[in-house]
This record gives structure tokens, C-alpha cells and sequence, in this order.
């Protein structure tokens, strides 16, 4: 495309000069108009057909991954699984993702407005990692105990996520999902005997984990599943008889296919894939493990900062916020060393509470008190609302403290903060102030529903995301509070800490159990010797990153890209520089790769230093 919009362009000119009259300023002043002529066709030339590109990109994509599509609220695809682990699938994935990486190289990216040039090296940045993860056999390794699809599948089917449930279609739709889920329950044994053949298997403790949470979907009765629940939800519109009929149906199906398929899978992973699990605790136990960990490292925090350098970066954090811990512990007079007082934080009954119920009032009201002070850090804040709900009790044991489900892009349905309500003593009142600025406002809730309100910018930007950038923006949200004024408790400021240790300490632990061959064991107490953590959250908190490797660091490295970003910015900008404004750039175009970030953020400052 390029080389055509030239020579088109070398044509025009001549054309244009052969026909202007002697005088040299006429011949100059057609020259010029020529030119900006061109150049304005070149610029609309190459912004339509990058915006073609991505939108035929998109639309592909969600027919290739349906359930993905639910979630973004595309209702086209509902009734369908996907053909995920299927041969079939991984070769669509790769042709998907060549074609669109071949076509977006011919498209002159000079020529894009400023905007689409940002989502340009977005889409090649993606189009580029997807390609390079297919080096790895990852589809031997279809669930864990922390992210597996039984868990997607439950959470759909609860009536309270995205799977719509208004419609008999919408009925007969998650029906016909669950027949394909039926399908992937059988594959996913097969691709976990391939994943045995070639040593690529969970390490014994995640497997061992694993098993009690399937039995949970093996019940005697129908009506006792989770996938039963739509029935106990059905709309008051519905027909006595469209009822009775839905109500058979589901019962048949869960019973004579479902629940068999969960026992075998069960089954399966208790004996055959248990036995074979392994001993290695890191991905440095896998074949060709410490590169493949490598490149997972370097596709969540979207840098290639090697994986040793992220190690000691992370050693440094620690000591510093350790020092920052002992302040406060003088501050509050506490008297004992850091580790009487941790423990005294973690163990003493005036820390927590006793009632669940207590716990989730007590976020809701911490909400109301930081939505009063946001307007003056934000010019733009999200539309959809975010509600505080306990973790689901099939899931809580294994669950993170806390986490964040967007809202549904429609509106209907306001974004979810939920708590770990299964351990109250893992939920210490001293944290829940920087817990809520992580995970909802102005954290996870702020970025993510702003992205998906954007209008403006292409559909796969809309929803694309990157755990460096939303992981770093709510460790950022954190440390704003302080500039909030939320912190003026030493023991709330002391949660900031302990959250911001957490953090510091993945980039230890992870880079450590899949890089340098430490154990679970010493990854524990590691964590166990550097904060107020308790065991439960440390154990838990290990086996994750046992199984997503290199995910944990992308917090703490995409925190200290934007502080970097903010530092340079102020120091550039002096008194010019205004918080609401780079907050803008931060949150207005979508979730960002580190690299694209930068250089935005740079364009802005230099925009801004023009001005004035």
C-alpha cells in the first residue's frame, strides 16, 4: 500500500506541474497544494483502511472465541463454546493472527492520526506476542487450581455474570454452550495425556488442589449444581409450560451429561494426572522452562526487562518499604521489633471483624468516602457503578482476597468488588482502605469501565487489556491515596505498606520459584519473614504464581513505570503540569503496553511544553 500511495503521489505531481502556468510563484503554490492534498488522501487512506483492518480483525475474533464475545456484549455467539484445545482452533488462532500482522505492516502507520498510531503498536504488539507464544505448548496445560474454565463456566451460569438469562433463547442458549463445555471437559484430558508424554504437567500440590474443586461440581442431584441455577431464576414472564420443559431439560442435561463429565475429568485428575504431576515447584522444571518463563515475564509486565533484573529490583523494594514499616511501628509507639508487630497485627482481635456482613458494609462505606474526593484528581470518571459482594462460596477457599469483574458493556449490570469473606482473619481492618482504591475506585472499576466507555477508539482496543498497565494503574491508585489524604491513620498507611509489600515480594518469589529454583516452601517463608501476610493469604498467594507464572510481576513493574512517567513529567512540566490532565492520558485510550504508554505520555508532555 505504501509503494502505491507513492508512486500515485509522483504521478499527481508531475500532472499538476505539467499544467501550471510559467510563473514560478503559481508553479510553487500549486506545488504546495499538491502536496497537502496528497498528503491529507494518504493520511485518510491509511486511517480507513487501519480501521477496516481492526474492525474485520475483531469480528473474526469473536467468532473465533464466542464465550470472549459474551463478555464484551456481543450476543451473536451465545449458544457456542468454541473449539478451544482443538487442532482445529490453534490453527485458526495462528492464521488469525498472521493474516492481521501481515496485513497491518502494509499499512503506512506515518500516515495515522495520533491516536491510531497508539492503537497501531497496540494491535502489531499483540499480534506480535500472540505469534511468539505459540512457541510453547501451553495447551498441555488447560486449567489450574487459580484460572480454569470450570470456574468461567460456573460463574456464567450462576445468572449474575454475562450469559444472559432473560429470553427461553437465552435458556436454550446456555444449553447448547454447556454441550460444547461437555466437549472441552473431554479434550482437556487429552490435551493433559499429551502435556504427561511430554513432561509438561502442573507441579503435585496445584493438582492436589484441583480435585476438591471439581468433586464440588460432581452432586447426586441435579437441583444441588450450580449449573442448576438459572432454573431457581427464570423471569415471572415465563409460561407455566415454558417452565416445566426448561426445568426438564436442564435437569436431563446436567444429569446424564454434565455431572458425568466433571466425575470423569475428577476422576482422570485424581489418578492418572496426580500421578504423573510433578515434584519441580518453578517452570524452571518444564522443558525449555526458564526461556518459555522468560517470555511469559516479559508478555505481563509487555517489557523485556530480564528476569534477573526484575529480582533484584524486587529485593530493593522490600527493604525499602521494610524500613518505611518500621516508621509507622514508632510512630503508633508499638513496643516490640517488626516482626512482634506484624504479628500483633495479624493476630489481635481488634483488627478484624467477625461478621461477614461487617466486612462488606464496612467497604461500602469506604467507597462513599472516596467517591467524594475523586473530582479533583479526575476530569473523567466512569459512568458504571461497582457493587461489593462476598466471594462465591464454591470458589473462596482457593480465591484471591479480593478482585474485580468489570461491568456489562450495556450498563445492565455495574461492576463487582468482591471480598474473600472465607478467612476473616486474612482480611485485617488496617487494609481495606488501599484494598479498595486497588480494586475498585480509583482502581480496577475507574480504568476499566473508562475503557470500555470509550467511543472513540476501536472495538479490540476497547477491550483489550494488559496486566503491566491495569495491574500497575491500581497499585498507582494506591499510592494517590496518599496524595488523597486517606491515609492519615498510620495503621490504614501501614496497609498501604503491606499491599505494596505484597507486590514488592512477587517480583522476588515469582522470579525465584521459576528462575532460581526456590521451593513453595521457601517462597512461603519468605513471605512469612517480610510481612503481616496471614499463612493462608502466603499459601494461597504461592500456588498462584506456581500457576501463572510471571503474572504477579506485572504490579509492582507497571506501578513504577507510571510513578517514572508522572516524575519525568512534573520535572519537564514544573508548574505547568496538571494531575487531572496526565491522568487523562493515562486513562483515555485504553489499557496500554508499557512502550506505547511512554511514548504517549511523552508526546503530551512535549504538546504541553508548546503551549506554554
Amino acid at each position: 500500500m505504501k509503494k502505491t500511495l507513492l508512486a500515485a503521489s509522483i504521478s499527481l505531481l508531475f500532472a499538476i506541474q505539467g499544467c501550471s502556468d510559467n510563473t514560478p510563484q503559481a508553479s510553487l503554490a500549486s506545488t504546495e497544494a499538491a502536496a497537502q492534498s496528497i498528503s491529507q488522501s494518504t493520511k485518510e487512506s491509511a486511517e480507513q483502511a487501519y480501521l477496516t483492518m481492526v474492525d474485520s480483525f475483531f469480528k473474526e475474533q469473536l467468532k473465533l472465541e464466542p464465550i470472549y464475545a459474551t463478555f464484551v456484549g456481543v450476543n451473536e455467539y451465545n449458544d457456542q463454546f468454541g473449539k478451544s484445545l482443538t487442532e482445529e482452533y490453534l490453527k485458526a488462532r495462528h492464521d488469525l493472527n498472521a493474516k492481521y500482522f501481515s496485513q497491518a505492516k502494509d499499512i503506512d502507520a506515518d500516515a495515522l492520526p495520533a491516536d491510531l498510531k497508539i492503537s497501531y503498536s497496540m494491535f502489531i504488539y499483540d499480534r506480535d506476542m500472540e505469534l511468539m507464544a505459540e512457541t510453547y505448548p501451553e495447551h498441555f496445560l488447560p486449567m489450574n487450581q487459580f484460572y480454569n474454565t470450570v470456574f468461567t463456566m460456573v460463574q456464567l451460569g450462576a445468572g449474575e455474570s454475562a450469559q444472559p438469562f432473560k429470553t427461553v433463547d437465552d435458556y436454550q442458549n446456555w444449553l447448547s454452550r454447556l454441550d460444547g463445555f461437555v466437549n472441552w471437559l473431554q479434550l482437556a484430558q487429552v490435551r493433559m495425556d499429551e502435556g504427561i508424554n511430554s513432561k509438561v504437567v502442573l507441579p503435585k500440590v496445584l493438582v492436589d488442589r484441583m480435585i476438591p474443586q471439581l468433586t464440588a461440581q460432581v452432586v447426586a442431584n441435579p437441583e444441588d449444581s450450580l449449573f442448576y441455577s438459572p432454573i431457581k431464576l427464570m423471569p415471572d414472564s415465563f409460561t407455566a409450560e415454558q417452565k416445566a420443559e426448561l426445568t426438564q431439560e436442564y435437569k436431563s442435561f446436567i444429569s446424564v451429561k454434565l455431572i458425568p463429565a466433571l466425575a470423569t475429568l475428577r476422576d482422570y485428575v485424581q489418578g492418572t494426572y496426580l500421578a504423573n504431576a510433578r515434584a519441580s515447584d518453578g517452570w524452571w522444571g518444564l522443558p525449555n522452562g526458564k526461556v518459555w518463563y522468560q517470555h511469559l515475564a516479559n508478555s505481563h509486565t509487555t517489557t523485556k526487562m530480564p528476569v534477573d533484573e526484575i529480582h533484584q529490583i524486587g529485593l530493593s523494594e522490600v527493604k525499602r518499604i521494610l524500613t518505611e514499616m518500621d516508621k509507622v511501628r514508632e510512630q503508633v509507639k508499638f513496643e516490640g521489633d517488626l516482626t512482634a508487630f506484624f504479628a500483633s497485627l495479624s493476630s489481635e482481635p481488634q483488627y478484624f471483624f467477625t461478621d461477614k456482613k461487617d466486612l462488606i458494609d464496612g467497604y461500602m462505606e469506604l467507597k462513599d468516602t472516596i467517591n467524594q474526593v475523586l473530582p479533583k484528581y479526575f476530569n473523567v470518571m466512569p459512568k458504571a457503578d461497582y457493587v461489593v459482594k462476598p466471594v462465591e462460596s464454591f470458589r473462596e477457599q482457593s480465591a484471591a482476597g479480593a478482585s474485580y469483574e468489570s461491568p456489562a458493556v450495556d450498563g445492565s449490570r455495574p461492576g463487582v468488588f468482591y471480598i474473600n469473606t472465607f478467612n476473616l482473619k486474612a482480611q485485617p481492618k488496617w487494609g481495606m482502605t488501599t484494598l479498595s482504591l486497588h480494586e475498585a475506585a480509583p482502581g480496577h472499576h475507574f480504568q476499566i469501565a473508562i475503557k470500555q466507555e470509550l467511543t472513540e477508539v476501536p472495538e479490540f482496543q476497547r477491550f483489550q487489556g494488559y496486566t503491566a498497565f491495569e495491574e500497575g494503574w491500581a497499585l498507582y491508585a494506591e499510592y494517590l491515596g496518599i496524595e488523597m489524604g486517606l491515609f492519615t491513620d498510620p495503621y490504614q498507611y501501614f496497609g498501604k505498606l503491606s499491599d505494596e509489600m505484597l507486590r514488592a515480594m512477587r517480583l522476588v518469589v515469582d522470579t525465584g520459584l521459576h528462575a532460581k529454583g526456590w521451593s513453595r516452601e521457601q517462597a512461603i517463608q519468605y513471605m512469612k519473614d517480610n510481612s503481616p501476610m496471614a499463612e493462608s493469604d502466603i499459601v494461597a498467594e504461592v500456588e498462584r504464581y506456581m500457576a501463572i507464572p510471571g503474572q504477579a510481576l506485572s504490579y509492582k513493574v507497571g506501578q513504577l513505570t507510571i510513578l517514572k512517567l508522572r516524575a519525568d513529567a512534573e520535572k519537564q512540566l514544573d508548574d505547568k503540569f496538571d494531575i487531572k490532565g496526565f491522568h487523562d492520558q493515562i486513562l483515555t485510550t485504553g489499557s496500554l503496553p508499557m512502550a506505547v504508554m511512554e511514548r504517549k505520555v511523552s508526546d503530551w508532555v512535549d504538546a504541553e511544553l508548546a503551549k506554554h
